[in-house]
């Protein structure tokens, strides 16, 4: 199984760390130091696990055998999320990595796709480090230490990350199939070559892993050094408040709504929600208060014309963020009170300047909105100016300035964030009013409702339905562009229909098969196909396996 996976990949993440973050050349063959060596002891294993969190962003290529550049990690599966699911609206014709393959639906419904195969591999070479992490780790031979136990914690999170995002994509979701006989995805204990995995094992075994995995972190995590505070770099570490908020999620997505609710709580603890200057700075920092858990990308590891924010900003310095601005669903705009300093992020009267936008109302005079060029020219100008965007960039109307470089109009790299305290909020409420606990539910929604909206009440939601449909709306305004979408979307059984109620302004020519999509539980196109690679390499996997 696994035919890109080689050891080596241990230790040639750990020396590739220890160069960046040392800042000298290391220049000894990776080949030359053994996987023993690399983990002989506590620290040495440490540096493994900062080579996984540089694998969450890095161009992979530089990383791990058989890695594609087109698909830098998260800054690709992060806002892929959004995208799938129509949350991230393309305006216009771009060229962008196959950005638009995933809008269309013909990407990773494709079994020899970069995107089904990259997700993949990235994800079992996560599994395949901490496995040997794991096994070196607790047979013994290390001295048990408050240093260990952190490493031990941060593996088997890691694991429990990795194996719950695989059966996210290549399997039905846990509530609306049948997850004791759905086929989910191959386990792998394997540490060492040739990484023989088990054939498919069910939804159900697979969230079992991620649950026992999880709940192992946090024991480990509890005897462990705490993550030191004080840098965005440290919030790359998975400490106990990032496991707690892996062990929401999943218990979230199996319908395990109490044990989702206690965790979001506990997870969120010691991160404060923004205030709305923070709000609205970009997001492009992990040293916001109410980040739990993300990549602290270095400035040598720049993926360029490959970021989360070239691919989901407006702001970033390329060619198809300059043609393409991305823009929210109209229709969720429209649910937005003006009272709610969130829908200032989003403009719904930004002049259409391009001329190639897919609406075919891109320039003056195409523009219903405007009828005097003079008002079209200088809404354009202030926009242009506020965002600090040149003239070669096109606006849209309800484009988004959420997702911002911390240096508009270049390519700098920037933070992505993975976990927010925001989130373990709207979690406790789901999952609350799922239950049913309507009091519960409401309580979790107000200090979140609160601090964005001046005239928020969370008790006009007094029904299970009502508390729902507004949690929805929450999730959808809150973590706008944060990849939450698609996940959502499996969890609600929700299809897309970028035509019903209005429309959400995003263009039928454009998006093709994916401007309809059915509901998941009828539609199995949501489950991401197995690369053909890996049928073809696996001897425990057939053609009869594919998705």
């Amino acid at each position: 199984m696994l035919r890109k996976i080689k050891i080596t990949l241990l230790v040639g993440l750990a020396l590739t760390i220890a160069s960046c973050e040392e800042d000298f050349l290391e220049t000894k063959p990776t080949d030359a130091i053994s996987s023993a060596d690399a983990l002989a002891t506590a620290e040495n294993m440490a540096l493994i696990i900062n080579g996984l969190h540089r694998l969450q962003y890095a161009q992979p290529q530089t990383l791990i055998p058989g890695g594609d550049s087109n698909r830098s990690g998260n800054h690709y599966w992060v806002p892929l999320g959004d995208n799938l699911a129509g949350g991230l609206i393309q305006s216009a014709p771009a060229n962008n990595l196959g950005w638009q393959d995933e809008t269309r639906w013909t990407s990773h419904t494709l079994e020899t796709s970069l995107t089904t195969e990259q997700l993949w591999y990235q994800r079992y070479h996560v599994i395949a480090s901490v496995n040997a992490i794991i096994k070196r780790g607790t047979d013994g031979s290390i001295p048990e230490s408050e240093r260990l136990n952190e490493i031990l914690g941060q593996a088997y999170a890691y694991r429990a990350f990795a194996y719950h995002s695989l059966v996210t994509h290549y399997a039905k979701g846990y509530l609306i199939g049948n997850p004791s006989t759905d086929p989910g995805v191959p386990l792998l204990f394997a540490s060492e070559a040739p990484f023989d995995s088990e054939a498919r094992s069910s939804v159900q075994v697979i969230y079992d892993q991620c649950q026992a995995d999880i709940n192992t972190a946090i024991e480990y995590f509890e005897g462990a050094t705490p993550r030191q505070t004080g840098d965005p770099k440290y919030k790359s570490q998975l400490n106990i408040d990032v496991a707690y908020g892996l062990k929401a999620r999943i218990a979230l997505n199996k319908g395990d709504w109490a044990i989702a609710a206690a965790s979001a709580v506990l997870a969120r603890q010691n991160y404060p929600l923004m205030n709305e200057t923070d709000y609205k700075s970009g997001f492009n920092t992990t040293n916001l208060s109410e980040v739990i858990w993300g990549s602290n990308v270095i400035g040598t590891e720049t993926t360029f014309f490959r970021s989360y924010f070239y691919l989901a900003g407006n702001t970033f310095n390329g060619s198809q963020v300059r043609n393409n601005p991305k823009i929210m669903d109209k229709r969720l705009y429209n649910q937005v009170p003006d009272t709610d300093y969130r829908k200032d992020l989003f403009l719904a009267d930004a002049p259409n300047t391009n001329t190639s936008a897919s609406n075919g109302e891109g320039g003056f005079g195409n523009d219903p909105n405007y009828t005097d060029v003079a008002v079209f020219n200088a809404r354009r100008d202030e926009i242009r100016s506020l965002y600090g965007l040149s003239s070669s960039f096109n606006l849209h109307p309800y484009m988004h300035v959420k997702l911002r470089n911390a240096n508009p109009g270049t390519t700098d790299p920037d933070d992505i964030i993975y976990m927010r305290s925001s989130e373990m909020y709207l979690i406790e409420a789901e999952a609350k009013a799922m239950i049913p606990d309507i009091a519960g539910a409401q309580a979790a929604l107000t200090p979140l409702g609160e601090a964005r909206d001046s005239a928020y009440d969370a008790t006009v939601y007094n029904t299970q339905a009502s508390l729902l449909e507004h949690i929805r709306f929450q999730r959808g305004i809150e973590l706008w562009g944060e990849g939450f979408l698609y996940s959502d979307m499996i969890r609600w059984d929700l299809g897309i229909d970028h035509g019903a109620n209005g429309g959400s302004g995003a263009s039928i020519t454009l998006y093709q098969d994916g401007f309809v999509q059915a509901k998941p539980s009828t539609n199995n196109d949501w489950i991401f196909k197995i690369p053909q690679a890996e049928i073809d390499a696996n001897p425990n996997l057939t053609s009869s396996d594919q998705n």
